[in-house]
């Protein structure tokens, strides 16, 4: 069988317009009751990897996320909150500040408490076989993944399958790419943590996608679409033909295929949109922006030519724009590697140094950095 991606457009975040266009993605795919049963507690997976302005387009954004509670309270739904572990500061007060607490209490759903880390075995992983995952996405019978469409230093773009890292509890998060730090050992990883964590439904937010800097420190740029499935794989596949991205170059597409997680293969992949049915290629012409901004490269895997000086010369590395470097410290405390790879050599009247000896390239210092002053580029 064929899986399913529904692709609706939609112009803008105003209330009615997205209630609107995700109950129509919803019903070409075919509704929820064989999805989810009414008795269960459903929880929606955002994308809060920090708190930002809505229109930086870093955060799932909230008018998606009320609408679609709405749509499940009215199908008769009553168990139903939402969140994320970000990678920094507070989701719960994110999510009061950002409107979506609001959002949620017009539907009779309410923000989810991620707490604390729950170490949880998944003997069936390839890759990885153990989690620290959070409790709220422990304790939910149900998980429903709301994604954002963006680009990502470490794995082309972030969408579906990225998304479930924030199910990892806090700063297990940084420990993790110190375990996983290749893009293809980090995305072996993903694919093994969404076959545990094992979401119903997927819906991107690509209303207004982020290119460039992402997954933080990007532009906005609108796309104009809401994508829904329930194969992740093929999610970001068609996300990666809209963005005019050979979908065989991101790490999770071809091992998502590979381990059984979903499907990269054109022919395999099913694309209805309110106008009927239409071809990757056709989308792609139609709603696609081949503009987009995206490292379109094919990264070298890791291995002995990893450890030789030459080729580390150039491979990609972030650098610190000195002129937007604020000093907070945010970037430093967001490097995963024991002694830090970035570190305020020089004191704070000078931007943080790094020691790219140390670094392992898992780019946490550019996702977390608030004022848009690391990017990533080969030397």
């Amino acid at each position: 069988m064929k899986s399913k991606v529904v692709l609706v457009p939609c112009l803008d975040y105003e209330e009615e317009h997205v209630y609107e266009a995700l109950r129509a993605g919803v019903n070409l795919l075919g509704g929820l009751a064989d999805l989810i049963r009414p008795e269960e507690k459903i929880l929606l997976k955002l994308n809060l990897v920090r708190s930002a302005p809505l229109d930086r387009a870093v955060v799932t954004h909230p008018s998606i996320v009320g609408a679609f509670a709405r749509i499940l309270r009215e199908v008769g739904y009553r168990s139903v909150s939402a969140g994320d572990s970000s990678g920094f500061g507070n989701p719960l007060k994110t999510m009061y500040d950002l409107g979506f607490a609001a959002e949620l209490a017009k539907n009779g759903a309410r923000p989810a408490e991620f707490r604390e880390a729950v170490k949880t075995a998944y003997p069936e992983g390839i890759h990885a076989k153990e989690f620290m995952l959070s409790d709220a996405v422990v304790h939910a019978d149900c998980l429903i993944s709301m994604p954002k469409m963006k680009t990502h230093a470490l794995e082309h773009i972030t969408g579906a399958v990225k998304n479930q890292y924030g199910c990892i509890y806090g700063k297990n998060k940084a420990v993790g790419h110190t375990i996983y730090p290749s893009p293809e050992s980090f995305g072996r990883m993903l694919v093994d943590l969404n076959r545990c964590v094992a979401p119903r439904l997927f819906i991107m937010d690509g209303i207004m996608a982020m290119e460039g800097n992402g997954p933080t420190s990007g532009d906005p740029v609108p796309m104009n679409v809401l994508l829904l499935s329930t194969d992740p794989v093929a999610m970001d596949t068609v996300f990666s033909y809209l963005v005019y991205l050979d979908p065989e170059i991101v790490p999770t597409n071809v091992y998502g295929q590979q381990m059984g997680l979903g499907t990269c293969d054109p022919a395999s992949i099913e694309l209805l949109t309110p106008e009927g049915e239409l071809s990757l290629e056709e989308a792609q012409r139609k709603y696609g922006n081949p503009d987009f901004h995206v490292v379109r490269k094919k990264g070298k895997p890791k291995g002995i030519m990893g450890k030789i000086s030459l080729f580390q010369r150039f491979r990609r590395h972030p650098y610190i724009i000195e002129e937007k470097c604020r000093r907070c410290g945010i970037c430093t405390d967001s490097c995963p590697v024991e002694g830090k790879a970035l570190t305020f050599r020089n004191g704070r009247q000078q931007p943080p140094v790094y020691d790219y000896r140390k670094c392992i390239r898992c780019f946490c210092c550019q996702e977390m950095c608030p004022h848009q002053a690391i990017e990533v580029k080969g030397r």
